[in-house]
């Protein structure tokens, strides 16, 4: 059975070039990028290539890249770097009610750490209104964080809006962009934002390397400590063969990314068109909201989640139920239910599309899931399908 990989959202796969800059970097003799010698100095000469690599797909100045091992660390440097260098006055942070765990985890530390976080809930639609966010930042605020697209359905969010908002305000603004960047093009500069949070492996990067862009002028508080590295924000030696993949990953992507974002995106709405029209009772969650062009939440009524992962996993297809960050469960989406969609967190896929993905792949996954979820009904007991048509 050939298998068909629509888990990009989870990771996608590693890029030629990402492969390649990589397998050439392991091939140079060992050094450490912070040693002074010759061998010392070419490894400094990779990560600072593709520091300005990554500093270029999202309109940065190369000296505002702070590198890290990923997503979730870039999050809770800005979080908590963020709020530990605030005033002592200023201990309100606000937040949306469906961040990446690795935003919300960190909100809950810092209210047990006595700082007023503030969970603005998003509408029905996936969309968390910048009106709510602006009224609840305020004059006490030192942060507000808010992803530009979540991971779970793929809605986009105003960050724009609430960064113009805060302008002068002294409130920092952070973006979650790990489902945006190399999906769509981002810019800081035109987001107006303090700081931005990068994934390497969401776009055709090595897994373990990502970023924190940190808008010059903004004073980040480290909650690392042991080593100089990445001007005194984040110690540890770097890892030079995955950063030169991230690197290059990112010149990668901003030379096709206009173009594969629309053959993705017209992947996306076939693949949704022909759920809708097959599968009685299935709907398309934050549809006619504006999305990154490669994710589908799927609600099947009168399946679950779960067993639709395990079903679709069964016929070759991986797919998922949500975040990819719960340590290999499988569970609710509680970015559905922060919007109000309670029956459908539990019955809900996430299908999500890559560079690899054909219309092929597509056709095969509406035909399998159309089995499944026949099969599934079938053996429902009586009246657990009210409600579908």
């Amino acid at each position: 059975m050939r298998r068909i990989y629509l888990d990009h959202s989870a990771t996608s796969a590693l890029r030629p070039e990402a492969l390649e800059a990589m397998l050439r970097q392991l091939q140079e003799p060992a050094a450490n990028p912070s040693s002074v010698h010759a061998p010392g100095h070419r490894a400094r000469m990779v990560v600072e290539q593709a520091r300005e690599q990554v500093a270029r797909l999202i309109g940065a100045a190369p000296d505002e890249i702070v590198l890290t091992i990923g997503g979730s660390e870039a999050n809770n440097l800005a979080l908590f770097g963020a709020a530990w260098s605030a005033a002592p006055a200023s201990r309100r942070v606000v937040t949306s009610g469906f961040e990446h765990p690795s935003v919300l985890a960190v909100m809950d530390d810092l209210a047990s750490r006595g700082f007023d976080v503030v969970r603005v809930a998003p509408g029905r639609d996936g969309v968390v209104r910048s009106r709510a966010v602006l009224e609840a930042a305020l004059p006490e605020t030192c942060l507000v964080s808010l992803m530009l697209a979540n991971n779970e359905v793929g809605t986009l969010q105003p960050v724009g809006e609430v960064a113009a908002g805060l302008r002068g305000r002294g409130i920092l603004v952070h973006t979650d962009a790990a489902q945006a960047v190399g999906k769509l093009p981002v810019d800081v500069r035109a987001l107006g934002i303090d700081l931005l949070s990068i994934a390497a492996h969401k776009f055709g990067g090595p897994q373990g390397t990502g970023a924190l862009y940190v808008r010059h002028g903004v004073r980040l508080h480290p909650h690392l400590r042991g080593g100089g590295q990445e001007l005194n924000r984040r110690p540890g030696t770097e890892n030079v063969a995955a950063i030169a993949g991230f690197g290059a990953a990112a010149g990668a992507v901003a030379r096709g990314l206009a173009e594969e974002g629309k053959r993705i995106e017209r992947c996306r709405d076939l693949l949704e068109i022909q759920i809708q029209a097959r599968i009685p009772g299935a709907r398309i969650n934050g549809a006619g909201t504006p999305r990154i062009p490669g994710l589908s939440s799927v609600a099947v009524l009168g399946t679950t989640g779960e067993a639709l992962v395990i079903a679709l996993d069964l016929e070759g297809i991986a797919v998922s139920a949500g975040s990819a960050c719960s340590a290999g469960t499988i569970r609710r989406s509680e970015a559905l239910a922060a919007m109000g969609l309670h029956d459908e967190a539990g019955s809900s896929i996430r299908i999500s599309l890559g560079p690899e993905t054909r219309r092929e792949e597509i056709e095969e996954l509406v035909i399998r899931l159309q089995s499944v979820v026949s099969a599934m009904r079938a053996a429902a007991p009586a009246g657990a399908l009210q409600g579908v048509r």
